[in-house]
């Protein structure tokens, strides 16, 4: 049996690349005779470019870059050419990373997103003419005015201090908003994301995403009004398009995608840049389609499967392209809080998580390559005929 394994990263434990290694052992273990087929995922977020740069002919470049609260960090840019000219691929989380905060440090009221507003600029230096951004996994919730900050739309000391401190915001903070936008000009801005939240309201980047960041419901209160605050005086800087067909006016903090990573995604579209769903815009480049029709199973997986991994994740993802073509795919998560009904509205056959019950949660994280190839090898006697 043909089996491709093509799990996302496993948030805090495992990378994709690690993750689907594990599979694979544990999966060979049990039924050697079947070929595997290893294609790490990402939808964005954290391994963005590292699969990327596996599967496509590029160059990747080491740049220094800043953390969330400001301290240099190293990340990389993947650089590819083609007919339209050079195209840089940016990992939003390589520089507003989650995982770049020590525990005691998470605190989304005063993370910025300078350093990813650096990653752009070294994305320019290098001549790339297409910028595709990976949001996710982020520690921030500053609506992008860190990075903003660094593309010139206004002092790093007003818009680089995180979150809260943008209920201060003025007019004359944002100075050199059209500024920045003229940088980008002729630049196709892409936003590559799993999550298609408004900047505001109780879908949006405070409510929805700021307790996972450490903000307690005060905070993510302060922090609404505080971002609210910032796109009211974005608005006045500049007034929002209308629609030509129906006059509306076009307001990016409502636009899909513009509470991602604390907001970082309303910047974006702010300075011009589109949204495509970052599962698929990695599928599309390792080639997805192809493989998997080949394909008699997939086997696909992230830390937790939860309500967020129906809104577009790789695990869906997967399951979705798979189904084209009518291949089964079956998930092997850290945990689940899926229902199985909703797990079959998703596409997926089966879903079979390492840690089954709560109290096996840690017992998973302290050995994750270690358990996860513990229950591929149980899954594989499930489905391999090789094992009947």
């Amino acid at each position: 049996m043909h089996v491709i394994i093509a799990p996302d990263c496993y948030t805090g434990t495992l990378t994709a690349l690690q993750a689907a290694d594990a599979m694979a052992e544990g999966w060979a273990r049990t039924a050697p005779n079947d070929r595997l087929t290893l294609v790490p995922l990402s939808d964005g977020g954290p391994g963005f470019v590292d699969v990327l740069a596996e599967n496509l002919d590029g160059e990747v470049h080491a740049v220094v870059t800043t953390d969330p609260l400001g301290r240099e960090v190293p990340a990389t840019i993947l650089l590819t050419s083609g007919a339209g000219g050079r195209t840089a691929y940016i990992e939003s989380a390589q520089a507003a990373g989650l995982h770049l905060l020590a525990p005691d440090e998470r605190d989304p009221t005063r993370t910025s997103t300078v350093g990813v507003g650096s990653l752009v600029l070294a994305a320019l230096d290098a001549g790339a003419r297409r910028i595709v951004i990976g949001l996710g996994g982020s520690g921030t919730n500053d609506a992008g005015a860190g990075l903003l900050a660094a593309l010139g739309a206004g002092h790093v000391a007003r818009l680089g201090r995180g979150g809260l401190a943008l209920e201060a915001t003025t007019a004359d903070d944002l100075a050199g908003l059209d500024a920045a936008r003229d940088r980008l000009r002729g630049v196709d801005l892409v936003i590559a994301s799993d999550v298609d939240s408004p900047l505001l309201g109780l879908k949006g980047a405070s409510a929805v995403f700021g307790p996972q960041k450490g903000a307690t419901e005060e905070d993510a209160q302060r922090l609404e009004n505080a971002l609210g605050h910032f796109a009211s005086v974005v608005a006045r800087v500049r007034p929002p398009a209308r629609d030509l067909l129906t006059g509306a006016l076009l307001k990016p903090e409502r636009e899909p995608g513009a509470g991602a990573a604390g907001g970082l995604g309303y910047a974006l579209h702010l300075l011009g840049a589109r949204r495509v769903s970052g599962v698929e815009a990695v599928l599309d480049a390792v080639g997805f389609a192809d493989l998997v029709a080949g394909a008699d199973l997939v086997v696909t997986g992230e830390g937790s499967f939860d309500w967020q991994s129906l809104r577009g994740k790789v695990v869906v993802g997967v399951a979705e392209a798979a189904a084209r073509v009518g291949v089964p795919v079956i998930a092997v998560p850290g945990q689940t809080l899926v229902g199985r009904r909703e797990a079959m509205a998703a596409g997926l056959s089966g879903v079979y998580p390492v840690a089954e019950r709560h109290d096996q949660v840690a017992a998973a994280l302290a050995e994750p390559a270690e358990r996860l190839a513990d229950r591929a090898a149980r899954v594989a006697r499930t489905w391999s005929p090789s094992t009947s």
